[in-house]
Formats: structure tokens, sequence, C-alpha cells
């Protein structure tokens, strides 16, 4: 079978960046660098000579959290591997989306690889082989607490890799039996301690919180656009990004958002034609204080990327091998804490970037705010104009509203309470995605009323770099005369946001970032 791949991301074992991770998220293969194999190798010997002093190790030998206590024989060790692999998938929802769960894959391949895990090389290359060749198991979304690992989602992993369950192929879902065998691949027999290290992690919670700071990234840095686009909609001052106001506060992500939007702005006509006689004395808070609540939430952002980065090249399985002095130590690593933390400062800045986006929205619909045309119609009253696309933003920012609760403040115990204080991490961060998706839709509808906005100022134009995202905006939607059907036109500007497509168009301006 072939590589469906162009690009393959090389990971050595608790250096992976950012950035490949972001790579791995947006469709590239993963492997393992060389060196590790040794590691892995040690790591499962370790196991062996583990077993041979004859005592009680858990998870290798023992049952798994209540059932600790009860001694397994060496005639059911690989039994007791299978049958943990099976019982713990036994998840429920709608299937991950697949870029999700191939990061997932390379977070666990990368976490086994350190030589904690005790799993041995057969089994991490039939993991980076199905990766590599993009054989990714269908993982239902729900099911996980964030503790004591992600153990559903990732026992469905482990699942397909002894043939059980299906697993999708470019869109297909097959059998997994049929699906590794079509790829040149036979299923692992679980050796000891194995079953246990593939469902034992927070890769579930990772992979999600990381896909989730990807995609606000890029929202982040195209609502730095729209926010300038609006600006210049409603003729206000550039005077609230100067950077003397942000150095006396100090805040990175402030000064750095204030420095974008004075450059997206630069040599404006709109904004040089009222910088003098211009009655207002101040803008609303919605376009003045772009640099304190957009500088906010990078600051947020980037924290989280620090959280998360840490994560993804630690090992967090239980209980970990300790190859050098043939010890199987069992602790906490599993406990998804701060992914979660990571997740809900994630969900506050997604939530946030798109309220204040909403405000400028309901800004340039308001005659008495913006100077412009009611609803930003011509021919407001025959007209709607943009009357519904800022109701549609409201109700989306107010959906998002209700989703960033804090995930990491519940918890519920599992497990005959052995498991009593949980994280809540997969919660946490598969909201993620569907919050930027709204988001998304907010930035979607203020790119095309910020555009018609100026479209009034005519023949005054904006900057080079906002002419030119207005540009790539009225390639795919024209200017709105008389009331047409909306949504095609709202579905084109999510795209250009979704795919980064106003970013490239303002591309003469470094826009700051997370990742």
């Amino acid at each position: 079978m072939e590589r469906r791949f162009v690009i393959t991301e090389v990971l050595i074992p608790g250096e992976v960046s950012l950035a490949q991770w972001k790579s791995v998220y947006r469709g590239a293969a993963a492997r393992l660098a060389d060196g590790a194999w040794p590691v892995i190798a040690e790591s499962a010997a370790a196991v062996t000579r583990i077993l041979a002093k004859g005592e009680p190790v858990y998870g290798i030998n023992t049952g798994f959290g209540k059932l600790a206590s009860v001694r397994i024989g060496d005639e059911d060790l690989a039994t007791l591997q299978r049958n943990i692999v099976l019982s713990h998938a036994a998840g429920t929802g709608e299937p991950s989306p697949v870029a999700v769960i191939r990061l997932m894959m390379a977070l666990k391949l990368a976490s086994l690889a350190q030589g904690a895990s005790g799993v041995r090389v057969e089994t991490v290359k039939l993991l980076e082989a199905m990766l590599e060749l993009g054989l990714t198991p269908v993982v239902p979304s729900q099911g996980s607490v964030g503790a004591s690992g992600d153990l559903a989602p990732l026992a469905h992993m482990a699942a397909t890799m002894i043939g059980v369950g299906e697993i999708d192929v470019g869109g297909v879902r097959k059998p997994a039996l049929e699906a590794l065998s079509r790829a040149g691949l036979a299923p692992v027999e679980l050796g000891p301690k194995e079953g246990l290290a593939l469902l034992n992690g927070t890769q579930f919670s990772t992979a999600n919180a990381l896909a989730g700071l990807f995609e606000a990234d890029l929202l982040f840095q195209s609502a730095l656009v729209t926010g300038a686009l609006s600006t210049e909609a409603a003729k206000g001052s550039d005077t609230p990004f100067d950077p003397r106001i942000h150095a006396l506060r100090r805040h990175a992500g402030q000064i750095e958002t204030a420095a974008a939007l004075r450059s997206l702005m630069a040599a404006s006509d709109i904004r040089a034609s009222h910088l003098k006689e211009d009655e207002r004395v101040q803008d609303p808070y919605c376009l003045r204080c772009q640099p304190q609540v957009m500088g906010a939430a990078l600051d947020v952002l980037r924290q989280a990327a620090t959280t998360l980065a840490t994560e993804a090249n630690g090992v967090s399985d239980n209980p970990l091998i300790f190859p050098e002095a043939d010890e199987a130590l069992s602790g906490g690593n599993f406990h998804a804490e701060p992914v979660a933390f990571a997740a809900d400062m994630i969900a506050l800045a997604v939530c946030e970037i798109g309220s204040i986006a909403e405000r400028r929205i309901a800004m340039l619909v308001d005659p008495a705010l913006s100077g412009l045309p009611a609803f930003l119609t011509p021919k407001p009253g025959l007209n709607s104009g943009f009357m519904i696309p800022q109701v549609t933003a409201a109700a989306l920012v107010s959906e998002n509203k209700q989703k960033a609760y804090p995930a990491s403040v519940d918890s519920i115990p599992t497990s005959a309470n052995q498991e009593d204080h949980v994280s809540m991490a997969a919660h946490g961060a598969r909201r993620l995605l569907s919050m930027v998706e709204n988001a998304t839709a907010v930035i979607g509808i203020e790119l095309l009323a910020a555009a018609q906005g100026c479209d009034f100022h005519a023949p005054l134009t904006s900057s080079a770099v906002l002419e030119a995202v207005r540009k790539a905006v009225r390639a795919r939607v024209p200017h709105l005369s008389d009331d047409r059907h909306f949504h095609p036109d709202m579905e084109a500007a999510n795209t250009l946001v979704r795919t980064g497509a106003v970013i490239a168009a303002a591309a003469g301006v470094p826009l700051p970032g997370a990742t």
C-alpha cells in the first residue's frame, strides 16, 4: 500500500515541536527517529526482568483500578492485556475527526518511544505503520473523564491494533482486520503491560486540545484583520493603537496586537480623511480596546501552548518502567489536569475573540454608532441588509459563552471511588473545535460587514493590505446592493477565514500568533 502523505515528520521523543504536531494535524505522516528503537527495546526487556522477580506489579500481573489486588498468573498475562483493551473500548458518540485521531496516534507513538512504557518494538512499529499508511482507528468521541488516562478512546485505538473494531482508510470505514491485511500489516498479540500502556495516557485529550489551539491561532489572526477592517469601515481612530499606550501596560500580547493593527491600517486614505475635524472623541470599546482584549487572548493562547507543548512531549501512562533499576513505579501522570486547564484557557480566548467581533458587527449595522446606512444596505426598509447576520453572530457568541464554562472545575468519582477526582480534560478539549467553528462564522460575518462598510467610503480606499483583503472577499462575494440569499455569502466568507485565506491576503503584515 502506497503512502498517502507527501510530508513525513520525524519525531524525536521528548523533543517534538508544536510546529511538527501542527504538521501532523494538518495531514503529514510521522515516524520515529531511528535512535528511539533501542530505547524501546530496553524498556520491554525491563518488563521481562521485572516479571522474573515473581512480585506483584500493578497492571503487569495484577488487575486494574479497584481490582489491583487481584494477582494474575503467568499463563493469563496475554489474556489480561487483551481483555483490558476490549473491555475498555466502551466509548460512545460520533467518531472523532480523523485529523485529531492521527494526532493522538502520533502523540502516543512519541510517548511510548521514551522507554518508560514497557512496550515491545513490534507493537510500536505497528502503530507507526498505521500512521504512515493512513490507517486511522474509528474512535468514538465520548467516554473519557480525563483521568486514569483517556481510557475508552485509546482503547478503541488499541483494539484496532489487535484486529478488533474499525479503521478509516481514505474516508471509508473497514473492519480492522481487513484494513490491516490490505495494507500488508498483521495485528499484534499484546504482551505484558502493552494493553495498559496503549490505553493509559492523556493523548486523546491532548490531541483535541492541540487541534483547538491550532484552529484558535488561525482564528485569532483572522480576527485581527477583520477588526482592522471594521475600524476602517466605522472610520475609527488608530490613536488607541499608539505604541506608547501599550508600552506602559507591558503585556506582550497587547503590545504586539496594537502593532499589528497599526500596520494593517498604515497609509489608509480612509483614516487620513478623518484625522482632523472629527467630532467623535472616542470610539466604542469594540474598536478602541482591541489591543487589550485580543492581546489578552493571545497571552492566554500562548500560555496554553506552553502547557500543551510540555504535555505532548511527556509520558503519561502508568505504571512507568525504569530500566536502569528494573522498577515499575505506579503514579498518576495520566491525570489530565494540565490539559484541562489549558483547554479551558483556549475556550475563554475563543469565546472572547468572537464576542468582541460580534460587538463590532452590531456597531457597524447601527447608523447611530457607525455613521453608515442602517444595516449596511443602501435602501434600508425595503432591504434588511445585515440585520439577521448580526443576529446569527449574537446567537453563536451566546452558544460559545455557554460552552466556555470551565470543564476543569467539574469532577465525578469513577471505578468504585478508586478514581475519585478526575479532570474532565476530554470534555474541555472536545468542545474547542465546535467553539472555533462558531467563532469562525462570527468572523466571517464581520468580514462581509466590514467590507460592505468600506464600500460606502468609495472612492476612498483603505491600506494596501486591507484592500487586498477586500479584493479577496469581492472575488467571492459581490457588494450587497439589494437583499439576496445571504447564506451562500456567509459560507464563502467562512471558507476564507477557515482556510487562512484572510491571513494570506494580509501577508504584507506579520501577525502575532500562539504557535
